[in-house]
Order: structure tokens, then sequence, then C-alpha cells
């Protein structure tokens, strides 16, 4: 396997954790995701209440990082080659403000050739350095990636290396450019879609063995009215799957400097091409054992609901204590 091959499937993994993880992580608990038949059938969906985007505190540009992180930090030193990125997907639009809706941490331990993944509510409310209290999601708007990082460094003693924004129109197109995926759907999904080819404005997938386009795909992972958050936990990993099976293939071979190319001219990164191929010996064993990537979350255990009173605006407070645990095993444990 070449070097242009690892790379792209390094670079086609960061895709994929993006729709694997745009989820809100927030399930029965936190800590390692454990995916249960009988809570996907149980648990239902309950939508974010609004959420106003401005502040009334006023942004600064230069945040600088803060040492005094919140978690209880007892002086933990990450491990040797660890590289730390923060995955984001935006709701970006042309001349107007965004948020960062899917917020996803990929610590790649380079000398161990492990992968951590941690997910982060879009609704936490943290302390945004030079701000007031903000739902995390709004620092990536108000300062770009140096006021994210410091509020990774200051809320939960992490510190962040590079970052990757997209939207989902990337995904879409990449899939496309595989030809389709093929999933291997456990069960039916069926909910309404705006595809144009469906008949009625209704799309469903599964049981059994299915090929989608990328909107097809888009739709499955991200489908949300007649399911749930767990369910969708589900469906993002099987078209993981598929997505690999396909980028293993011949074809994927043949495609990979256009598939590349469609990568990344569909994200804005502050990583160079360099950065990364010094991942590319990591890719191999991800994808020959997948028990390399392990998956985290910041769940009920870590977090209490709250809505303000005058506003309605729902929020997560966060349980340092609590979060620190899981951060220790994602960050600081390879």
């Amino acid at each position: 396997m070449n070097n242009n091959r690892h790379t792209l499937l390094l670079s086609a993994l960061i895709m994929v954790f993006i729709l694997a993880c745009s989820l809100p992580s927030l399930g029965n608990e936190g800590g390692k995701i454990q995916l249960l038949a009988d809570a996907l059938k149980n648990h239902s969906a309950e939508p974010t209440a609004f959420q106003p985007f401005y502040s009334t505190a006023t942004p600064t540009n230069d945040a600088q990082p803060i040492n005094d992180a919140l978690v209880p930090n007892p002086g933990l030193v990450p491990p040797n080659g660890q590289i730390n990125i923060l995955i984001l997907g935006s709701d970006w639009r042309a001349n107007s403000g965004y948020r960062t809706d899917v917020i996803l941490l990929v610590s790649i331990y380079t000398r161990e050739n492990k992968v951590s993944l941690l997910s982060f509510p879009r609704d936490l409310y943290v302390q945004i350095p030079g701000l007031q209290e903000e739902r995390i999601n709004t620092a990536m708007g108000y300062g770009g990636f140096p006021l994210l990082a410091s509020t990774f460094e200051h809320n939960f003693a992490i510190h962040v290396d590079h970052y990757i924004m997209t939207n989902f129109q990337g995904f879409k197109n990449i899939v496309n450019t595989l030809g389709g995926i093929e999933i291997e759907a456990s069960q039916n999904t069926a909910d309404r879609c705006d595809l144009s080819y469906a008949p009625h404005s209704w799309c469903s997938v599964g049981p059994g063995t299915e090929t989608l386009d990328g909107e097809k795909a888009l739709w499955y992972v991200r489908s949300r009215y007649t399911s749930n958050d767990f369910d969708r936990t589900r469906r993002a990993q099987e078209t993981l799957i598929g997505f690999f099976k396909e980028l293993m293939s011949l074809d994927a071979v043949s495609n990979a400097p256009e598939i590349y190319n469609e990568f990344i001219s569909s994200v804005e990164t502050d990583m160079t091409l360099s950065d990364f191929v010094a991942f590319i010996n990591v890719a191999p064993a991800l994808i020959a054992d997948p028990n390399r990537i392990q998956r985290y979350a910041i769940g009920t255990f870590e977090v209490t609901p709250y809505t303000f009173p005058d506003s309605g605006a729902y929020v997560l407070l966060p349980n340092y204590e609590a979060i620190w645990e899981i951060v220790k095993q994602a960050v600081y444990t390879p």
C-alpha cells in the first residue's frame, strides 16, 4: 500500500468521523460508548430549544491560552507522539454567523497506532476566554480556532493542535466520487426526505444490503424524525463500515487523487499536506484492527440540563470532575 493511498485513507477516515459523530453525544450515560439494541428502541429524541447566537458579551479575537484549567488536572502529561485534532461540523452560510454543532476531538497516538474520539455536546455551557459563559458551539464563530483552542485548554486541560471544519456537502461529494457505498442495515429506517428521486418525499433503507449515493447516505446518517440519537449512532457506524469497504476496493485506488482533492476542497483546516502525511503509518493499523479506535462521549452523567427562565434557552451545565474522568481515558491514556 503506497503513501498516496495511506494519505487518502486517513483523510477519508477523518471525513467519516465527522459523520459518525454528527449527532448530539448526549445519551443515557457518557464515557465509553456502548450500543444497546434495547436503548435504540426505547429512547425518544428531544429537539434542542431555540438557541440565540449573539451574546451580550463583547467577543475578542486575540484570546491567549489559559493554564488554570477548570477540570481537576493533577499534572498529567499527554503521551509522547499524541496529536489532538478538533473535527467541526458547522452550519456556516455566507454572510451570516455560524455555530459548530458537531464537536469531536480526535486524539491520534502515533507511537501506539491508536485513536480515541471524544464528542462534546453543542449545548455545553462553558467559560470562553475573553467572553462570559456561552455554549461551546459559539466559540469558533466568535474568535476562530485560537479562541476555541483556548476554550478547550481552559475548561478541559486539553491542548488542541489542529482543526478541520466542514459541512455535509463535502461528504456527499466524496461518496459520489466513490460511486456510492454499500451498507448492511441491521433494521429498517423510514423517514421523510427531500431527495429529488424519492417518491412522496419518503425514504426507506433496510433491513439488509443497500447501495447509497451521497445524498441518500447523508440522509441515512442524519435522519431523526422517526428515530432517535442512539439509532443515528447505529446508522453512522453502518455507513462508516460501508465507506471503508469501498475505499479498500480497486475503484478507490484508481480514484485516489480525485477523492483526496475532493476532501481538501471541502474543508477548512490549518493542516498542511505534510501534517496529514505524518499520520500515514497510523492508518493501516486502524483499518486492520478497528478496536484501535476508542469512542467516548460527554453524556448525562457529566452534565446537568438547565433552561434559562427568562429566555427559555436550553444549556448543559458541565460537571467538571466527571468530565475529567472521561478526558483522562480519552486524551491521556493510549
